[in-house]
């Protein structure tokens, strides 16, 4: 099978597998992902075949909706490529990445070895910032029950993917136990450049919430 039609039959199986997921994980994140890692990958020379399977696949089992199980993904993936025939290469790339890519944690490292997957994890990561990722870190926290914001409860830095997975704090939490971060971890300089200006307009409307919360604006 042609690349180029692996590619298409792979958007045709994770839009029919995601569309309608109302968490904020949904085919349009993926599209937007995969949009970005490819714009990504060619500024930093990366195989561009894998960078499209990579992305979007990148979500196709999230650990968060298996029972923290971070092998599903993976798993998941590789059948799938192998339906298709790729080659075994390809397949154990995408899936490396697949398993890799997620947050797990303020004090979880969760680096990349290759161009391909940080150009995946950068456009990944992008999305949980500026106006969208405000969206999807608020629709995520409905659907966890989890409060707006407690300004008795401060946020936690977490230490493990356990605690991480196992967390139960407000939403506005979440910006400091992960959005925040993001900045400082994006792997390549196209990363790093489109962050700035998302992480300076998500500080912005925390601000804002807060000042609204206390009264202050």
């Amino acid at each position: 099978m042609e690349r180029e039609e692996v590619v298409d039959r792979t958007k045709a199986f994770v839009r029919e597998r995601l569309s309608g997921e109302a968490t904020g994980h949904d085919w349009w994140h993926i599209y937007r992902v995969w949009r970005t890692a490819v714009e990504i990958g060619r500024e930093e020379d990366a195989d561009l075949y894998v960078v499209q399977l990579a992305a979007l696949l990148h979500d196709i089992a999230d650990a968060k909706f298996h029972g923290g199980d971070h092998d599903v993904g993976p798993r998941v993936a590789a059948e799938w490529l192998r339906s298709l025939e790729v080659d075994d290469q390809t397949i154990e790339h995408v899936a490396a990445i697949v398993h890799g890519v997620s947050f797990k944690g303020a004090g979880v490292e969760t680096p990349m070895a290759t161009p391909e997957g940080m150009a995946v994890q950068d456009a990944d990561r992008l999305d949980a910032l500026g106006a969208i990722g405000i969206a999807r870190a608020f629709a995520y926290g409905g659907f966890r029950g989890q409060m707006l914001h407690d300004p008795e409860q401060a946020p936690v830095l977490h230490a493990s993917v356990e605690e991480y997975t196992a967390r139960r704090g407000s939403t506005i939490n979440h910006f400091a136990e992960k959005l925040f971060l993001l900045q400082d971890r994006m792997n390549t300089e196209s990363g790093r450049r489109i962050a700035a200006a998302r992480h300076r307009y998500t500080e912005e409307f925390v601000a804002e919430f807060l000042a609204e919360w206390d009264g202050r604006a």
